[in-house]
């Protein structure tokens, strides 16, 4: 078969290896910010764009985003049988193209319409070249993702691949609002006046730059005749076959109650970060009457979610995951009301305050982020004691298909509610009444969705005590044991995180 050497050509798997392989997550991480932080403040702050409108881009655009991902991890999977995906690696081949896409869209995004097509196609503008940037941001990411599992058969190996991840994708987001807050603070006017598209050009040469590292440093598993007939013997399914499959794949996931309880957290908990994201360079600009770099200069204070995901890492031993959302919410609950007292309480020069608020809003962010994730490789074992099935991409599909969802739901949302109060873009200096409204609905917001996500989490059932005897219970049925010789309270922790009576899981009806 024609193959380019370096892309079938495995190395060393090492720590120099995980961070060039991790280094995407720069754009990760520091795009995921940049949708929920800069896009709807450049939109109506910038360009003019009534709010509801610029909330309408985004949600639309993350919309086309949610149903491409669904289909586009099919198309990977099977290109290995063209031309293309044999000489250029069939995840490889995606990356590339994505990435080229991704420069040409991203960069365009930041250039006015009105420079090219002059005044009256904003909407348009905006709305076709974000829609183009989420599909090829997907382009990159959905193959990515699947190389620890190309490169590497060995669970420490492509535990190393990962495990920068998580830094990396921090750094993005402060390196992000660092680049928009410096260009903000220059003294040169002309320099504000083209702050954003000068970041957007910063942001689109590091992004690439470190996508092509990653590119040029991964390969993929060899098209060897046995892993072609391994291919080959998968069930491949017509687009009506495969939409109906996953619908009802998607579907079955709801029987698993730990599940329930994991998404209705997460989806809260991550739609009112989102929330106060899209909000908060408003709040800050309008309803504070601050300049527009303090937005981006607070945000840069995600670096401290860097230090509290590190201090997570050791709770969730420690203390499990229910302490770890509690704590967490608290942290952000009590960071909203601060951000509301200052607003009300009419405090002069506010910035030192506001810092500190940030702090602790972003130290609860990061263990907000962190801790949904972690929580999540328990939930297939639940699954598995339900169906006797391995349904853990499955899983991991659903969370990432809702959750771009609600997040376009969340921007939309905010946009509407802001033009419903009266609030119009570019207008700095509205009335106290709109003022008071913006603060309201930025408080108000994202606090209404997290204390939805902390009641939730007082009755979670999952954590690693559980779980273990969970997993003692399935290695136990696996070794050949009768389910009537269950322990009660085995059974009793078994029932309490499947949501099922105990007679009804591992079914005797499924071909191992």
């Amino acid at each position: 078969m024609e193959q380019t050497n370096w892309v079938y050509t495995p190395k060393d798997i090492n720590v120099k290896r995980g961070i060039e392989y991790g280094l995407t997550d720069l754009m990760g991480g520091g795009w995921n910010n940049i949708v929920s932080g800069v896009i709807f403040a450049y939109l109506t702050l910038s360009v003019g764009l009534d709010p509801a409108m610029a909330g309408a881009i985004t949600g639309i655009a993350r919309i086309v985003d949610a149903i491409f991902s669904l289909l586009f991890g099919a198309i990977t999977d099977g290109f290995y049988k063209t031309k293309l995906g044999k000489r250029f690696g069939r995840r490889h081949f995606w990356m590339f193209v994505g990435m080229i896409g991704f420069a040409i869209s991203f960069m365009s995004f930041w250039i006015p319409a009105t420079a090219i097509f002059g005044p009256g196609h904003d909407f348009i503008y905006y709305l076709i070249v974000y829609s183009l940037t989420e599909i090829f941001v997907g382009m990159i990411l959905i193959p990515w993702e699947t190389l620890p599992t190309e490169m590497t058969d060995d669970y420490n190996k492509r535990t190393i691949l990962s495990g920068s991840r998580m830094f990396i994708s921090a750094t993005g987001t402060t390196l992000v609002f660092f680049i928009l807050a410096f260009l903000q603070s220059l003294p040169s006017a002309e320099a504000k006046k083209n702050a954003y598209l000068l970041a957007g050009v910063f942001w689109t040469i590091m992004f690439v730059v470190a996508i092509f590292i990653s590119y040029r440093s991964t390969w993929e598993r060899p098209l060897t005749e046995e892993f072609v007939k391994e291919l080959d013997s998968r069930p491949r399914l017509t687009l009506g076959q495969f939409l109906l499959q996953t619908v009802h794949d998607y579907a079955t996931t709801f029987r698993n109650a730990s599940f329930r309880k994991h998404l209705v957290i997460y989806l809260f908990s991550f739609t009112g970060k989102d929330f106060y994201a899209t909000l908060l360079p408003t709040f800050i600009i309008v309803a504070l009457g601050l300049k527009d770099n303090i937005p981006w200069v607070l945000n840069a204070f995600a670096a401290f979610g860097i230090l509290s995901t590190l201090l997570a890492a050791r709770l969730m031993i420690t203390k499990g995951p229910k302490y770890l959302y509690q704590l967490s919410y608290f942290s952000i609950i009590v960071a909203m009301i601060g951000y509301a007292v200052v607003y009300f309480m009419h405090i002069s020069n506010p910035i030192v305050i506001l810092m500190v608020i940030t702090a602790i809003y972003q130290m609860g962010r990061g263990i907000l982020e962190f801790t949904p994730w972690n929580v999540f490789p328990f939930i297939p074992d639940v699954d598995h004691i339900i169906t006797r099935e391995d349904k853990a991409g499955t899983y991991a599909a659903v969370m990432t298909f809702f959750r771009k969802s609600t997040g376009a739901l969340a921007t939309y949302v905010a946009g509407a509610l802001l033009q419903a109060v009266g609030y119009t873009a570019g207008n700095l200096h509205p009335s106290l009444g709109v003022r008071n409204a913006i603060t309201w609905i930025f408080l108000v917001g994202p606090t209404v969705l997290l204390v939805v996500a902390l009641i939730e989490s007082l009755t979670l059932k999952l954590n690693k005590k559980t779980h273990a005897v969970l997993k003692a219970e399935i290695n136990r049925l696996e070794a050949g044991g009768s389910k009537d010789d269950v322990d009660p309270e085995t059974q009793k922790v078994v029932e309490e995180l499947t949501g099922h009576e105990y007679a009804t899981l591992w079914p005797d009806d499924v071909q191992i």
